[in-house]
């Protein structure tokens, strides 16, 4: 057999895309091409620069294996350090050559007759790959809520993934809806800024202190002196997450700790009772997403801040009226809801083998064997797909297993000599999925709803357990998982010799 080159088309240059492409194209295995909608590489961390944005994982263990940083400012990176890391990464290992930004794709189609991807982007174009690789992320795609007169709001309104900069906030009246991740770090900005910020809460997150500082000269210098010091940090930051993540998926007991921990900082930093049983979860800790803050519950408590827990009714021209009939009259109003995280790879068209339309196929919700490979679209490997996300840890670590996993076919592919691809077994993915949804079930994340589930009620981001426990799983690509599909075109006896 002769070797080629694979040609591989990554979707996306956030941390998954970049990624994947610096593993496939590792010691020129893969020909490969990064399509970016925007105009630079960086995800999320491009289109998040609200005031406040940062990580809630440590620095130390946000970031590549294959690149460690030593002179992160802060124990948690704020927004545009982690984009500067980013952008260095892609310079620094010539990902950036790989990555073409301003392209759109808007349609992927396997074409059976050459057993290739053929993508269409908005322009018009077409790309041919041997190999797909999705990597366009969870949590890419700002959701707004469903209120009657959104667009009737006369002022500025904004989702804090578009963030308004033009907008000055100062004195003027601003309301938030949402109090997720992205709300706990800008609301503590803003609220110095404005004449009073009215926040808007449909249930109350659980809130554990942020143990950040600023790193000094000394642990700079500790990073550069003493061997093996920032190896040492990373594990340890990893185990730590692990143990989290072990209360929140296996062990109750671990998971009554943290929420008393999570209750002791709500009662130390909320002294007003009428506040506190506003800010008080009412769901079983761990059902939503586990948020970190020390400056959240402070400026909850300020007097220019309000909590208002009735349900919003409207959007007026003037303001936010909720279900007591009141008119909270604002000059602003930012959304801080989230993302249609169960929505995977929308809104492009994905057509596998026979015409299979992918989003009919995840009709009941997306769904992929190891998170990435879906029964009827041959040689498509998501990064950060379905099931994949985390409760606690790194979602960095789940990436870069991901893309050694894909290199692993891509490397088999190359070795073949000729046109052919891999598609998981249907039976191969429907157990692996019984096996997830079952844990799923019977975990935390099913007890109440939440932007992890769909409509029906079904788990499709979330890993049910460990990081470790998946590194382990897809180490080794089982190949009797996926059965070789050869293109309807080649001559017969061409074919024996690919399949050869």
């Amino acid at each position: 057999m002769t070797s080629i080159r694979p040609r591989v088309l990554v979707i996306g240059a956030g941390f998954g895309g970049l990624a994947a492409a610096y593993e496939l194209s590792r010691d020129g295995l893969a020909d490969v091409t990064v399509l970016e909608k925007a105009d630079d590489v960086g995800g999320v961390w491009r289109e998040n620069t609200y005031p406040g944005a940062a990580c809630d994982v440590p620095s130390n263990l946000y970031s590549y294996s294959f690149a460690r940083k030593t002179n992160w400012g802060r124990r948690y990176a704020e927004q545009p350090d982690i984009l500067g890391y980013i952008r260095d990464t892609a310079d620094r290992y010539g990902l950036r050559d790989l990555v073409r930004t301003g392209v759109e794709v808007t349609s992927a189609r396997y074409d059976e007759g050459s057993a290739t991807w053929r993508v269409t982007t908005s322009e018009g174009q077409t790309i041919e790959a041997d190999i797909l690789v999705p990597a366009v992320g969870q949590l890419s795609r700002p959701a707004l809520p469903a209120i009657p007169g959104l667009d009737t709001f006369a002022g500025p309104s904004f989702h804090s993934a578009q963030w308004r900069h033009d907008v000055d906030l100062t004195g003027k009246r601003v309301a938030v809806l949402g109090t997720g991740a992205s709300s706990i770090q800008f609301v503590p900005r803003i609220r110095q800024l404005a004449k009073r910020v009215s926040v808007f809460q449909r249930s109350a997150p659980y809130i554990i202190p942020k143990l950040d500082r600023g790193y000094t000269v000394a642990h700079h210098a500790a990073f550069r002196r003493v061997p093996r010091f920032g190896a040492a940090m990373r594990w340890l930051i990893w185990e730590i997450s692990e143990f989290f993540g072990l209360a929140l998926t296996r062990v109750a007991p671990l998971a009554w700790l943290i929420g008393l921990l999570a209750s002791a900082n709500l009662k130390w930093h909320i002294k007003d009772p009428v506040l506190r049983a506003k800010v008080t979860p009412d769901y079983r800790i761990g059902c939503k997403r586990v948020l970190f803050s020390s400056d959240w519950y402070p400026a909850l408590a300020r007097d220019n801040v309000d909590v208002e827990t009735d349900t919003i009714t409207e959007v007026t021209p003037t303001g936010v009226r909720t279900a007591d009939g009141k008119l909270h009259e604002v000059d602003v109003i930012i959304y801080g809801t989230g993302f249609k995280a169960t929505e995977f790879l929308a809104p492009m068209t994905i057509t596998g083998r026979d015409g299979r339309d992918l989003h009919a196929e995840w009709g009941q919700g997306a769904r992929a064997h190891l998170g990435m490979a879906v029964p009827g679209f041959p040689n498509m490997f998501l990064i950060y797909g379905p099931n994949t996300n985390l409760g606690s840890s790194s979602i960095i670590l789940m990436m870069e297993q991901q893309a050694r996993y894909i290199r692993q076919i891509t490397e088999e592919l190359a070795r073949g000599g000729g046109s052919r691809a891999f598609e998981v077994w249907r039976a191969v993915e429907q157990a692996y999925d019984d096996g997830v949804q079952s844990r799923l079930d019977s975990g935390v994340w099913t007890t109440c709803d939440s932007w992890y589930r769909t409509a029906t009620g079904r788990v499709t981001t979330n890993w049910p357990g460990l990081v470790r426990e998946y590194q382990r799983r897809t180490t080794t690509v089982a190949f009797a998982d996926y059965m070789e599909v050869l293109p309807k075109a080649l001559p017969e006896k061409q074919a024996e010799e690919v399949g050869a």
